[in-house]
């Protein structure tokens, strides 16, 4: 509740002649004189970010922004390709794929990381124990962990961490991090390396980004790439190429079934 009594919003209000985010006016303090990723954190963050901050953003969404024709990508062109009327539509599409099995799962890391972090130092290797062994009989994937085409080790995961490193941020996420990769590798018999998600977690949280912003971080970048996918297919179409790929690929065998 406001000072008033009534609902309200500390982000933004609109009047004749200004536009006032977390106390600033937009076109006198704001335009020309932060970035982008600086005004996302103050907006969402209600505080003036750090450079810390902005550097670990700014990789993390240059790190998660394109990684070929997955999912969400062929789902954007494919709805360009039945929709054109619909850019948004082409966006929404790919957006909707991005969730706990695939590209979303920073949140989840973030979750996971925070949890561990809360307990004592000297429980703490007995709890990602704990952890690994609950998500193994419920037969979930623990996420951050694997990947399906990086399966020896996700390229992008060292040099994310040491950029954040050189930002100077502390270490305790990123120590966390590798902390579960050791135990899950003692509970399985064999390394499953640690994947972007995990990576993004760990950076994001030594940065101070709350994990229920995890998601909405790899989302805005996401949304980055699936315009140029959508640009390239106005250009270069393959929609039609995938489909019918997709055709070929799945056969039918529902004669005389129930």
């Amino acid at each position: 509740m406001g000072k008033s009594g009534k609902p309200a919003t500390r982000i933004c209000k609109t009047e004749a002649d200004r536009i006032v985010i977390r106390g600033r006016n937009l076109a006198t303090q704001l335009m020309g004189r932060t970035g982008f990723v600086g005004l996302f954190l103050l907006q969402a963050l209600g505080r003036k970010p750090t450079a810390r901050q902005i550097a670990v953003v700014d990789a993390v969404l240059v790190t998660i922004m394109e990684h070929g024709l997955v999912p969400s990508a062929v789902v954007a062109r494919l709805t360009k390709y039945g929709a054109p009327d619909s850019y948004q539509g082409a966006i929404a599409a790919g957006l909707l794929g991005v969730g706990d099995r695939y590209a979303g799962t920073a949140g989840l890391c973030g979750e996971l990381f925070e949890r561990l972090l809360a307990v004592p130092k000297r429980k703490r290797t007995a709890a990602t124990v704990e952890e690994i062994r609950r998500h193994r009989t419920a037969r979930r994937p623990l996420p951050g962990f694997g990947h399906p085409t990086h399966k020896q080790a996700d390229p992008r995961v060292p040099r994310l961490i040491r950029i954040a490193q050189q930002a100077g941020v502390s270490g305790k996420h990123i120590d966390v991090m590798r902390l579960v990769e050791q135990q899950l590798q003692r509970e399985l018999g064999r390394k499953i390396p640690v994947n972007i998600s995990a990576a993004i977690a760990a950076v994001l949280g030594e940065a101070g980004i709350p994990p229920s912003m995890m998601r909405g971080i790899v989302l805005i970048a996401r949304c980055a790439g699936l315009v140029g996918h959508l640009h390239e297919e106005s250009q270069r179409p393959i929609a039609e190429a995938m489909w019918q790929a997709a055709e070929q690929a799945i056969a039918y065998d529902g004669d005389g079934a129930g």
